[in-house]
């Protein structure tokens, strides 16, 4: 009954792709050889149901639920390939690759998807929830002299072997990676570093006049581990590594995954990508979905997600409010965005000190200037110029103050002058917010760890 159920979700799902955006996958080749609404379907259910693409294959064509939620009604009636479903795959991962300006073809027919489901479910998406979460790339986690080997490697396997020269011979060696990755001593690893990098620099001087797509793409890798990773010794006129302090966090990390990137968050290290994940957090929804995703080299900061996707999710959800940790924190999270709240769990930073803080005085918000002190003094004169809110006030009142010891006014000649940025008053009044709707923040957006965790 349960997985009756996901399948008839599915076949909602299946009337509602539309075919035509992906016609540019197909453009010089003609029109695809299986349907391509049956083909993203199926990507759905692999995932929904959580198959091999062995075990897809196998559903396709003996599961009857499977096949009617794919608008099939006799069982056999088409034939699928598993070359078929990998073609579709390379096709849509090369057009991205080739067209990163143009729209994503799979998260467009995702929120087609889910705009419907919502509408049919009645569930709201006004209210919605925000967190990112770093993941490992498939790579093996290895050191600097593990990663110059690997590049070592792929640029020699991609030249052919009548050009290869009889030193970098020696690598294809299976002595060659013992006595470099195993026998290396630690008093010894730098040479070695130097020795493989200078070898890495051979096998670009090979490549560079090699036109095959495989010699184009390791010179491609090859290049940039030598300029990340490598200087030169104007005494010996050779390749030195660097100084690993001088290595960025978005040099490359593996020779098989050119995007993953190395980042230290809440003191765990990572090389990979983050994924930014957002959720509808309505109470009175009987289920929440997922509406908008993004994945980026996880050198990418939450405050910059935030500030990319929500005029993303305000176009395409129309949402109203959406609760995030204190990563997201900024001074302007919504930018440009009209007709959001966005509301802090938490922000990064020092607490305030225990001077009076800006909200304790009573302000003209628009204009932001200082109307009453937290005594009820109303300053001599008070103005906000140059993004700073200025009052001067009475100082004989000041003197005989009982807040006095825990003032931010500044004593002077004539007056004791506070002086608050906007920065600090928006700051306050954010702590404000905070704390006031602290409970209520925490367990809306505590949902968003199960998509995030799963």
């Amino acid at each position: 009954m349960k997985n009756h159920g996901r399948q008839s979700i599915m076949s909602m799902f299946f009337c509602k792709i539309d075919e035509k955006p992906f016609a540019v996958l197909y453009s010089d080749a003609g029109r695809p050889n299986f349907p391509v609404n049956i083909l993203l379907s199926l990507e759905f259910i692999k995932q929904f149901l959580n198959f091999s693409d062995d075990e897809l294959i196998d559903n396709f064509y003996f599961n009857y639920l499977v096949n009617y939620a794919v608008g099939i009604r006799v069982l056999g009636e088409l034939n699928l390939a598993e070359r078929t479903i990998y073609e579709f795959r390379d096709r849509i991962y090369k057009y991205t690759l080739a067209h990163p300006d143009e729209d994503d073809l799979i998260f467009d027919q995702f929120i087609k998807l889910i705009k419907g489901f919502a509408d049919t479910t009645g569930i709201s998406m006004k209210e919605q929830r925000m967190d990112s979460t770093m993941f490992m790339s498939n790579i093996k986690k290895a050191g600097r002299l593990s990663l110059a080997f690997d590049v070592l490697i792929k640029a020699v396997k991609s030249i052919p072997e009548g050009s290869l020269p009889k030193q970098l011979e020696e690598t294809l060696k299976p002595d060659f990676k013992t006595n470099i990755l195993f026998k290396t001593k630690a008093s010894e690893t730098e040479s070695t570093l130097d020795h493989i990098l200078n070898l890495c620099q051979e096998a670009k001087n090979t490549l560079e006049n090699i036109s095959t797509p495989q010699a184009e793409e390791a010179f491609r890798i090859v290049s940039r581990f030598i300029n990340e990773q490598a200087e030169l010794d104007k005494n010996t006129n050779k390749l030195k590594a660097r100084n690993s302090k001088d290595i960025t966090a978005s040099s490359l990390q593996s020779a098989y995954d050119e995007d993953a990137t190395f980042r230290n968050k809440n003191g765990k290290s990572q090389s990979g990508y983050v994924a930014n994940i957002t959720e509808t957090c309505d109470k009175s929804n009987p289920v929440q979905l997922i509406t908008d995703y993004a994945v980026a080299p996880n050198t990418k900061s939450d405050v910059d997600f935030i500030k990319e996707r929500l005029p993303v999710i305000k176009e395409n959800t129309n949402c109203e409010k959406v609760i995030v940790d204190g990563g997201y924190y900024c001074e302007n999270p919504t930018g440009d965005v009209k007709d959001v709240e966005v509301n802090f769990t938490d922000m990064t930073g020092r607490c305030p000190s225990d001077k009076i803080p800006a909200t304790d005085f009573e302000f003209d918000e628009k204009n932001e200037i200082i109307i009453t002190c937290p005594n009820g003094i109303k300053p001599l004169h008070a103005g906000n110029k140059n993004g700073q809110s200025v009052a001067h006030f009475p100082k004989d009142a000041c003197e005989h103050c009982e807040l006095r010891d825990r003032c931010p006014a500044k004593q002077q000649k004539k007056s004791c002058v506070v002086r608050f940025s906007s920065k600090t008053i928006n700051t306050a009044i954010q702590r404000n917010k905070i704390n006031a709707n602290r409970k209520e923040n925490v367990s809306s957006r505590a949902g968003i760890e199960g998509p995030i965790l799963r």
